[in-house]
């Protein structure tokens, strides 16, 4: 997918697509964030023609109430508007729209479903667990390591934390990423802990991270919800053996790959598919440790909107790293809306090879 994550961009614009063109838009509301990608198939993968992205903090406060709040739901709704826009001017788009953690354990979920398609018109599918690691696997196939035999891939959420254990020397994984359906990917096991850097942070507020005592009490306290997990044990002997990697997918850990490369300002070309050290991860995670909420927040990669959920993540990455140990961590600009992209492609391959084939039979009957 190279190509299509590095579209050109000139006049501060996104490329115009092909007349004729086919073109898809993925939605990805979360936890956290709510994000859109549209885009036209490309050689490999595809081409981005628009996007956007705003941190709206829709499962805020449901730690302790089960339900999504007025004031989230209403910020939610105003970023899915310019959504609606934006897909909008691509007549004919091909779009799906998901919603993850927050909406699946709400108790008024459903109901804030509802009220975004009358207020936008758009039509929100609230996704399984299972679904969410398999598209996420599915929108980093192109960062996995195939000379390694084993890679977990790691999606940090605001609500949740998804974790997929891949065979590297499954023969599927050599067919082009447009061709793969995602729900035909290696995950030789998986495993959704309802605990993600929103949570996680709401869990412990007060001075959290101001030293190495409280932040180890957030990996505790990920570990122990991740640690009784059996069903991936067949990879530990190729994780001992130092044979497989990581890959780490969340506004968090971009950031800490951002901070680890002194960027004055975030450049996703230089960070996705950045390689980093079990020990640099941890090295920056020890570098935010003591800063306050404004200190983390005047860093250029981090900034006011990630500036309380910045540490949740490298807890959330460093309990992970802890229970599986590897040497290597890729750090993935990209998860959730590749995987809807790449799948809506797949489908309407699928498709036309099935409209052909009942052509070809009618015309022989």
């Amino acid at each position: 997918m190279g190509e299509a994550l590095s579209a050109p961009v000139s006049h501060g614009g996104w490329p115009a697509a092909r007349d004729g063109a086919s073109v898809f838009a993925a939605l990805d509301l979360g936890t956290n964030n709510c994000r859109l990608l549209v885009a036209t198939p490309a050689t490999r993968g595809f081409r981005i023609i628009d996007s956007f992205s705003r941190i709206v903090r829709l499962g805020e406060g449901m730690g302790e109430s089960g339900r999504l709040g007025e004031a989230a739901m209403e910020r939610a709704i105003g970023a899915l508007s310019v959504c609606a826009d934006k897909i909008a001017r691509h007549a004919g788009a091909r779009v799906r729209a998901v919603a993850t953690q927050a909406c699946r354990s709400a108790t008024n979920g459903a109901e804030f479903v509802a009220r975004v398609a009358a207020r936008t018109g758009i039509h929100l599918s609230i996704i399984a667990p299972l679904e969410e690691a398999q598209l996420s696997v599915a929108g980093c196939l192109d960062l996995l390591d195939r000379n390694m035999r084993a890679a977990l891939v790691l999606d940090v959420g605001g609500g949740s934390t998804e974790l997929s254990w891949i065979d590297l020397t499954a023969p599927g994984l050599t067919v082009e990423p447009r061709r793969l359906a995602h729900w035909r990917l290696p995950i030789s096991a998986w495993l959704s802990a309802p605990i993600g850097v929103v949570t996680l942070a709401e869990r412990f507020p007060q001075g959290v991270g101001s030293d190495m005592a409280g932040y180890r009490l957030m990996v505790d306290a990920v570990k122990a919800k991740l640690a009784n997990f059996s069903r991936a044990q067949s990879f530990r002997a190729i994780f001992d053996a130092g044979e497989a990697h990581m890959v780490g997918t969340s506004g968090a850990i971009t950031s800490l790959a951002g901070l680890h490369l002194g960027l004055s300002r975030y450049d996703r070309a230089r960070v996705d598919g950045l390689w980093m050290s079990r020990g640099e991860c941890e090295g920056i995670a020890e570098r935010l440790v003591g800063l306050t909420v404004p200190e983390r927040a005047a860093l250029p990669c981090i900034g006011p909107d990630r500036a309380d959920l910045v540490l949740a993540g490298a807890a959330i990455l460093q309990a992970v790293q802890e229970l599986w140990p590897c040497d290597r961590v890729r750090v993935a600009d990209r998860g959730l809306r590749e995987g809807l992209l790449l799948s809506l492609m797949s489908d309407q391959r699928r498709g036309r090879a099935r409209r052909r084939r009942g052509g070809v039979a009618s015309r022989r009957a």
